[in-house]
């Protein structure tokens, strides 16, 4: 096989399912109903045509992190390195978060930035300035100056995805590009997205970002490390999201922003694990989560010291 004859191919299928997305909505909405939702034929096409990441063989995993490799060696002029490493057994990952500690420096955010390859005006954190006292998200601030905190009379909220247990982005997703892994990650095969957004406007935490342009990235900030369900170059036209840096979490590593976090308010880990610095926390302090009357069911929790 050359190194362009996958091209054609993945074009061809995306072309399709975006004519069989469409397809399919136009028939939802002729029949007063919404796109996709009782349509046992499309259901079967897409089950049929959309063999996705989780049960393609080990040869065609293989094949796929290969072409991931070469692509990114075209048009980057970096070799890189696409992983294929699966959840651990027995680990489900949790994160905790100090609001005593944090003090908007922002740290996280520049870091996951680098770590996860992303184009510099994407963000999977974003830090909110809050008046103490204050839980209504409309009074925060997103582009508080950082050279200027800790502000008196103010804490920090950094938000990103909260791994729901039960999310509504997979749910809305009509072809299955996105789904929950064994280790509580939300997930997304960049192959298979198609760009439709469906689930962006299902996230309730403002987690999803589309990619409206080619990423721009200089080679000399490429991180090489990557992930096929994690931070390899996303191409234009899709939805990512943050992923708990799988290429680092899997592997035994913190993630990026926990890593960088000049305070300590970070806390990753095993929810499963009794003995884990999260399961303390959750187990020993008042915490809470963000629009948990949701029912969205977060892996992502707050709160703060005695």
């Amino acid at each position: 096989m050359s190194q362009d004859s996958d091209r054609p191919a993945q074009l061809a299928r995306r072309r399709f399912l975006k004519r069989l997305a469409a397809g399919g909505a136009a028939a939802g909405a002729a029949a007063s109903a919404p796109a996709w939702g009782g349509s046992s034929l499309a259901d079967a096409f897409a089950d049929f045509f959309q063999d996705q990441y989780q049960r393609m063989s080990p040869e065609e995993v293989r094949e796929a992190l290969a072409r991931i490799e070469r692509k990114a060696k075209r048009r980057y002029g970096v070799e890189i390195r696409c992983q294929d490493t699966p959840a651990v057994p027995g680990v489900v990952f949790g994160y905790a978060l100090n609001i005593s500690k944090c003090r908007g420096y922002r740290d996280c955010v520049h870091a996951c930035v680098r770590e996860n390859n992303l184009s510099r005006d994407t963000q999977y954190i974003r830090v909110i300035e809050m008046p103490k006292g204050s839980l209504d998200l409309n009074q925060g601030d997103h582009y508080y100056a950082a050279d200027l905190v800790p502000r008196e009379g103010h804490y920090y909220l950094p938000m990103q995805c909260m791994q729901c247990d039960n999310p509504p982005c997979v749910k809305a997703c009509p072809i299955e590009a996105t789904w929950r892994e064994p280790d509580g990650v939300v997930v997304v095969d960049y192959d298979w997205c198609f760009g439709c957004r469906y689930c962006m406007a299902a996230c309730p935490y403002q987690a999803r970002h589309f990619n409206w342009a080619r990423p721009l990235l200089a080679p000399d900030e490429i991180n090489p490390d990557t992930h096929y369900l994690g931070n390899r170059p996303r191409p234009r036209g899709v939805v990512e999201k943050c992923h708990f840096c799988l290429q680092r979490t899997r592997v035994g590593r913190q993630p990026a922003c926990q890593e960088a976090c000049p305070t300590g308010a970070r806390i990753f880990g095993n929810l499963l694990d009794p003995d884990s610095e999260i399961r303390y926390v959750l187990e020993h302090k008042a915490v809470f989560r963000l629009k948990e009357d949701l029912g969205t069911e977060p892996k992502f929790w707050y709160f703060r010291d005695a």
